[in-house]
């Protein structure tokens, strides 16, 4: 029962570390994509202008990939 429940603990870990390698896969696809058709540098807007409202955009669009992920992931 022993080495059942080893090989059972494998490939849950398995599967665990392949699910984890797609979603950040599709997460920084995301981020590329959301960087991609902004209009204006992304990184500038933030961090040198401090655009706050483009920052709440861009957390509001991570939270939201985020959780469809997340969702994909769980069935």
């Amino acid at each position: 029962m022993g080495v059942l429940s080893v090989v059972v603990s494998l490939d849950n870990l398995l599967a665990s570390l392949v699910y984890s390698l797609v979603g950040l896969a599709v997460f920084v696809a995301g981020l590329f994509v959301f960087r991609l058709i902004m209009p204006f540098d992304v990184h500038k807007e933030i961090e040198v202008d401090q655009n706050t409202a483009l920052g709440l955009v861009m957390g509001s669009f991570i939270l939201g990939l985020a959780i469809i992920v997340a969702a994909a992931i769980s069935g």
